[in-house]
């Protein structure tokens, strides 16, 4: 098996021609690519006990509530990040099929920039547990809007998702407080007074203002709507382009293109006739 140095010295001519031929057609294309600038937004969890009524109004101050979450609490936003919802907002929100210069109209148009979107950002998790939206674009002042404007509509998703429980419990209140206030006008509107009837009116109006208590403890919690994710850190513009990684592609290219010629060169070099 010849080694590379013959290798070089006989076939030179040709794994130059390969290498360079490569280095130009990668060159030529990475040339037409169009920079893209990287724009990163990274947020902790918030602690689900700031969603929990009990620890909002409790008197108890003997158990401290943690501010944060934990890591566990962020797979459901980052499964969140896979979908198309967040993305269709943020394209409703700036126009973006204008920016992609999309052809379609109507739903088309938002469906496939919401693609592209997507297609440019990414939503997960760090190693030390942080939920990182990334967004590449190749208008450096808009990245960084986008990415948080994607992770301002995760926080929105989810906290509408929490905050579905206290909607429906303050519906039932509200239901149970009026069928209350029924009870109490008919014995109200009723002329026979009795030791009794003022009894169960009693009871009737305590138990109103019962339900009044909790009805203004779960408006103010669904009013509220208790955060999920703290921002640590907004996006902001990059000054250099992440894409393409021209130095990269390049040297790959250089890599490959050798081995390729030197394997190219062996074969043409084993087919070579025997000189006797």
């Amino acid at each position: 098996m010849p080694d590379i140095f013959y290798l070089f010295s006989r076939w030179w001519k040709l794994i130059f021609v390969i290498i360079i031929v490569s280095l130009l057609s990668v060159g030529t294309v990475l040339f037409f690519l169009p920079p893209k600038y990287l724009s990163t937004t990274t947020a902790l969890p918030a602690s689900t006990y700031l969603k929990d009524k009990a620890s909002v109004f409790s008197n108890n101050l003997q158990q401290l509530y943690p501010v944060l979450g934990i890591p566990d609490d962020l797979d459901m936003i980052a499964g969140t990040g896979q979908l198309d919802t967040p993305y269709i907002a943020v394209v409703k929100e700036f126009n973006l099929y204008d920016h992609y210069k999309i052809p379609e109209q109507g739903d088309a148009a938002i469906i496939k920039a919401a693609y592209l979107l997507k297609k440019n950002a990414k939503v997960g998790k760090s190693d030390f547990s942080e939920l990182k939206v990334k967004v590449w674009d190749t208008d450096k002042n808009l990245a960084p809007k986008l990415a948080d404007a994607i992770m301002r509509n995760l926080q929105t998703i989810h906290q509408d998702i929490h905050n579905s429980n206290n909607v429906a419990i303050l519906a039932s209140l509200k239901e149970g407080r009026d069928k209350l206030h029924a009870q109490l006008q008919k014995l109200t509107t009723n002329s026979e007074t009795s030791a009794s009837s003022n009894s169960e009116r009693a009871v009737l109006i305590e138990q109103v203002q019962q339900y009044e208590k909790l009805i203004g403890q779960y408006q103010l919690m669904a009013d509220s709507k208790s955060p999920v994710l703290i921002v640590v850190e907004k996006a902001r513009a990059s000054t250099w382009p992440d894409k393409p990684k021209k130095v990269l592609w390049l040297t790959a290219t250089f890599v490959l293109s050798l081995v390729f010629a030197l394997l190219l060169a062996l074969l043409f070099e084993k087919r070579k006739p025997v000189q006797r």
